[in-house]
């Protein structure tokens, strides 16, 4: 019996050491920064302002920029406008506005899972944007009419290398 148990383990152990080798070269993440930040309340204030600090290190990379947003069916609006500001450490700052289209006539374009709705919606043009090295510091405010905009959880940012 002693002999069984030990050829099974075995064959268990190659056959997991097997997969975990062949599954390590399709591990490569393109990713260069994501970061979320949760909604005090559900209520995003237009004083609340999270920011996203990361440091650029390959200058010759184009990246992708997205803002992500997470809500709940209750949320009452198609869309979510917000300002963006950034900046390079030692420069001016630059503040750009943006309309997050969130849901069409079919209903909410983002991921559902139960009652939650997440968007990863890009903002840099298809070709994407370079970038100077050094540390940037990103800051999101919500510029909706009402406020606080009600029923969101979450807001954040994701810098992704092209690939």
């Amino acid at each position: 019996m002693l002999v069984k148990s030990t050829r099974i383990n075995f064959w268990l152990f190659l056959f997991c050491l097997a997969f975990c080798l062949g599954a390590l070269p399709s591990c490569q993440t393109i990713d260069l920064y994501e970061r979320v930040v949760s909604i005090p309340k559900q209520e995003w204030k237009s004083s609340f302002k999270p920011h996203f600090t990361f440091t650029i290190k390959d200058t010759q990379t184009r990246y992708d920029l997205y803002v992500l947003f997470r809500h709940n069916e209750k949320y009452e609006f198609n869309n979510a406008w917000i300002s963006l500001t950034y900046q390079l450490k030692g420069a001016d700052s630059v503040s750009n506005q943006y309309e997050l289209p969130l849901a069409n006539n079919n209903g909410w374009l983002g991921t559902a899972m139960d009652d939650l709705y997440e968007h990863r919606i890009r903002i840099t043009p298809p070709e994407g944007i370079n970038l100077k090295g050094g540390e940037y510091t990103f800051i999101i405010g919500q510029i909706m009419r009402k406020d606080p905009l009600e029923n969101v959880l979450n807001v954040g940012l994701r810098i992704e290398k092209k690939p």
